[in-house]
């Protein structure tokens, strides 16, 4: 993705997001989501899960995410 730099603040102002219809939509979500890849490397069990309650759910969401933080942490701490 490139870098954006501003000579004023109105700059700014400008819309930054894509519309549905734009061909530079795909190309922006595909280079935020290789970005996320190479520096979290973020890991999710495959599988179909079922849980009794949202927040059953949410809770399993929450410590997946938390496993996927602390081991880019820990990759961190290596370097």
């Amino acid at each position: 993705m490139p870098v954006r730099k501003f000579r004023h603040v109105g700059e700014m102002e400008q819309e930054v997001w894509f519309r549905r219809d734009d061909p530079r939509l795909f190309e922006a979500i595909k280079g935020v989501w290789d970005f996320a890849q190479r520096t979290v490397h973020p890991h999710f069990p495959p599988g179909v899960y079922k849980f009794r309650s949202v927040n059953d759910a949410a809770e399993q969401s929450e410590h997946w995410e938390r496993q996927n933080f602390e081991a880019f942490q820990l990759r961190r701490r290596r370097r």
